[in-house]
């Protein structure tokens, strides 16, 4: 059975949105993120660092669409392991727990791996919006198009839109 390892943020949760919000509660500032093309996200979100370690900023991350229903699909079919690294921010190891609970309630503990470097995960297809943590994957690498990543070009990854661009290649 194929091991299909996916990263939390950016794929399955909505770290973009959720920064616009938290942006525009703190700064009055609307942020347009089709204009964030090729951008860090530290550089497009002046506030970022301060919100990503706030308090509730994972556990309240609006769900990426179309990934409930397509983890529920390979975790059927694969075996599925949800990989987020979560000691950068601290907070996010509890939250990110709970939050998993809560919308994906079919991955089960065992399935989840919240670390520090990407680098010791095996498997034969990852899925991450980090080239970084693509980089050293020895299986299928599946990038998950965000504005950061976007400008990228890679011959070793395979680009993906959304989560029905997943469905159709798994």
């Amino acid at each position: 059975m194929k091991k299909v390892i996916v990263d939390m943020d950016g794929v399955m949760a909505d770290v973009y949105h959720q920064l616009v919000k938290f942006e525009k509660r703190d700064s009055g500032k609307e942020i347009e993120i089709s204009g964030l093309a090729g951008m860090p996200e530290i550089e497009a979100f002046p506030n970022g660092k301060k919100h990503v370690n706030e308090v509730g900023f994972f556990r309240t991350l609006p769900v990426m669409e179309g990934s409930r229903d397509a983890l529920e699909y390979i975790n059927s079919k694969y075996e599925l392991y949800i990989v987020s690294a979560g000691m950068e921010f601290p907070n996010s190891l509890r939250e990110k727990f709970d939050w998993l609970a809560e919308h994906f309630p079919f991955i089960g503990w065992e399935q989840i791996v919240l670390c520090g470097s990407k680098r010791v995960v095996h498997g034969d297809v990852m899925i991450d919006d980090y080239p970084k943590n693509l980089d050293h994957f020895v299986g299928e690498k599946l990038i998950f198009t965000q504005p950061h990543n976007e400008l990228i070009e890679n011959e070793n990854f395979r680009r993906v839109h959304s989560w029905e661009d997943i469905m159709n290649i798994l």
